[in-house]
């Protein structure tokens, strides 16, 4: 078992440092046309990787397949788990979309040059795939260990659905973060950017030119307080940080989102992975647009009630829906982040004719 996380733990940083190394080597401005191409290269890849599901699942290949899924007490063959992999990507797909809007409000606030924002994102997903583990790895013991713990991952994901309806979070100021506060005050942060570092020594030229052709200073004024060679921190690092954290928060909210469907490690974790890989070249397609989709967060507020629900009833549901329950619940999902997609264009079409009157 442990050669197949090596093997898939190596494509992934394979190609992540394809990704930086060849296609983003040079920092640039991202276009809808690059980002879409991405966009449609990480889905097809997380939805091609449904076939080696089934099929490893199927042969038990390494050892897949061979171990209790604690969520429903079965042992997961080719379709059992196929199913329960793309139930788990589209879940987690959709909720990274919330992230989404939080990422730009951060961009905006910190003033991310266009150009360097898909190295912060790049960082940024690096980080999370690694926390990421971690917390499925703890997950998958614990559900292993206490099983009733699930009870209490459906009951927070259910309150968690009903504040995502009825409560708008907001735009807080990320200064308020407590990572960033303490990353203040353990180093000294430039006031402009330094290109696309994170790091620079007190001395370094600052970035010259910004992505508004903007002309700086060589010099950053915030160098004079600190001894020349001292390592700074610049707002991009800070930029990367508040990111970061945020996943984490998000995190808390989709892991037991997806183990309310399975508790199998290897379903869980690829199924994030691929779901957070295209969550950069989602952003640059999405971002300037996804304030018009005014029902999808509802919607999503709907999926975490549903998957709440779903872990909290799920020997209840299995003996009125059958061994296929799974499979319902991937339809459901579906349904309801096809209804508010839809929903939300015609809500804007409408709206945009009667500004026409």
């Amino acid at each position: 078992m442990i050669f197949i996380w090596i093997g898939f733990v190596s494509l992934i940083l394979l190609m992540l440092a394809i990704d930086l190394g060849v296609f983003h080597r040079t920092s640039h401005t991202v276009s809808l046309k690059e980002a879409l191409k991405w966009s449609l290269v990480w889905v097809t890849m997380g939805l091609s990787f449904t076939v080696f599901i089934y099929y490893g699942y199927e042969s038990h290949w390494l050892g897949l397949g061979s171990a209790i899924d604690s969520v429903d007490g079965t042992v997961n063959n080719g379709s059992t788990a196929a199913v329960k992999y793309l139930t788990s990507y589209i879940v987690e797909k959709s909720l990274s979309v919330d992230n989404i809007f939080v990422i730009a409000m951060l961009f905006t606030f910190f003033g991310v040059p266009q150009r360097y924002q898909h190295r912060v994102l790049f960082w940024g997903v690096l980080g999370a795939l690694i926390l990421r583990g971690v917390m499925i790895g703890v997950g998958a013991v614990l559900i292993a260990e206490f099983h009733w713990i699930l009870y209490i991952f459906g009951a927070f994901l259910v309150f968690t659905g009903i504040k995502m309806f009825f409560i708008d979070g907001g735009e807080t100021d990320p200064n308020h973060n407590i990572v960033v506060k303490w990353a203040r005050k353990m180093f000294p942060v430039t006031a402009r950017y330094h290109g696309e570092h994170f790091i620079v020594r007190a001395g370094a030229p600052a970035s010259k030119e910004n992505d508004d052709g903007v002309i700086g200073p060589d010099t950053d004024v915030a160098v004079a307080r600190v001894k020349p060679g001292t390592l700074m921190l610049t707002p991009l690092a800070l930029a990367l940080i508040v990111v970061e954290t945020t996943d984490v928060i998000f995190a808390v909210d989709s892991i037991p989102a997806i183990f309310a469907i399975t508790a199998d490690p290897f379903i869980v974790f690829t199924s994030n992975v691929f779901a957070i890989l295209g969550l950069r070249s989602l952003y640059f397609a999405l971002a300037e647009i996804l304030g018009k989709f005014k029902y999808l967060k509802p919607a999503l507020a709907l999926v975490l009630l549903l998957v709440g629900v779903k872990m909290l009833a799920a020997s209840w549901l299995k003996e009125l829906l059958g061994e296929y329950f799974n499979f319902y619940l991937l339809g459901a999902v579906v349904a309801i982040l096809s209804a508010g997609i839809v929903a939300s264009i015609v809500s804007t079409s409408n709206g945009e004719k009667n500004s026409r009157k």
